[in-house]
């Protein structure tokens, strides 16, 4: 498991070289070809036992900034990259760029906010404590990606830091390459870019590669918070894999889906079936793109999309073992 690792890399939408270059670094002797393509999607090849092809892919990406203007006092204006909620990312540690200039998060007080205004990024700044515009440009520069600051810690039964999601899955496909599985089908292993900002690196992968079908591999909200009640949970940590009926863009091939609870259920892997339809996943992407029929499968993450997530650590090692399952038999 690389889930530690991960989460600590800088690896913002657009921004996913570091990333690229663990992955490929840890996987590119145990695969039969390797190659990063032109928009900077790592596509690793395993050949099976029937000329038949899965692609199975996974985000590189996580949301965060980017460095949007200087001001004249030294303060940095950012932009998201990705769906985030301004209100968790106040007196937050950033690192901004190449150089990883060291930032907090910051705004307007609250308790000096008249009545009518509320956190947004209009207003929010990053102090890198610089007093001056020139002496902020000496250190950053417009167009600079921001990423939460690495937090990564294992505890017990517990992983938590920033960007599980998506680096819960690549950590996935890490194992399985490395597992020596006796894959039924030619896999390819497609660890993509930029799907928190719009789905744009698994559509190309599978223009190219022209799947017969497709496991995307997620990390999704479990929504298990005391605040809410339980008809209410997309999914619950410490309750296994989440596998995906349908959700904003796709309904999931239901062959697929079927194969997946079946598997399960012989095995004696706790699962679950993702209850809410929000959200989306490149499986949307793939499906208008190619045309072909996918199947998602998630680890159940709480706190997604902000600068800690939290992971349950026998959810993830039963999310492996159902996809290892899944890839040595006939799915289609």
């Amino acid at each position: 498991m690389f889930l530690k690792e991960l989460s600590d890399i800088p690896g913002v939408s657009g921004f996913e070289g570091k990333v690229r270059e663990f992955i490929k670094e840890k996987i590119k002797d145990k695969v039969d070809y390797i190659e990063t393509d032109k928009l900077g999607n790592l596509i690793a090849l395993k050949k099976g036992k029937v000329n038949k092809k899965l692609m199975i892919t996974a985000h590189m990406d996580e949301v965060g900034f980017i460095v949007s203007n200087i001001e004249e006092d030294g303060k940095i204006s950012i932009i998201p990259l990705g769906t985030i909620d301004p209100r968790v990312v106040l007196g937050k540690k950033v690192v901004i760029g190449e150089k990883q200039i060291l930032g907090v998060i910051g705004s307007k007080p609250v308790h000096l906010m008249e009545g009518y205004e509320k956190v947004s990024f209009e207003n929010i700044k990053v102090d890198i404590g610089a007093t001056k515009k020139q002496e902020a440009e000496s250190k950053v520069k417009i167009g600079d990606f921001v990423s939460f600051a690495p937090n990564a810690m294992v505890h017990e039964e517990w992983i938590s830091g920033k960007a599980l999601d998506d680096r819960g899955g690549c950590s996935i496909l890490m194992d399985l390459i490395l597992s020596g599985l006796d894959l039924y089908y030619d896999t390819f292993f497609a660890f993509v870019i930029q799907e928190e900002t719009g789905l744009r690196g698994s559509g190309s992968c599978a223009f190219k590669i022209n799947p017969d079908f497709a496991i995307v591999v997620e990390t999704t909200t479990s929504g298990d918070n005391p605040e809410f009640p339980p008809d209410r949970r997309s999914s619950e940590l410490g309750k296994g894999p989440v596998i995906t009926p349908a959700h904003r863009g796709y309904v999931n091939d239901e062959r697929l889906f079927n194969f997946a609870v079946k598997v399960a259920k012989e095995n004696n892997i706790p699962y679950q079936i993702k209850r809410r339809t929000v959200g989306g996943t490149d499986a949307a992407r793939i499906a208008i793109t190619t045309g072909t029929p996918s199947l998602v499968i998630s680890i159940p993450s709480r706190y997604i999309h902000s600068p800690m997530s939290v992971v349950n650590i026998s959810d993830y090692q039963n999310t492996l073992k159902l996809l290892s399952l899944i890839l040595i038999k006939e799915v289609l």
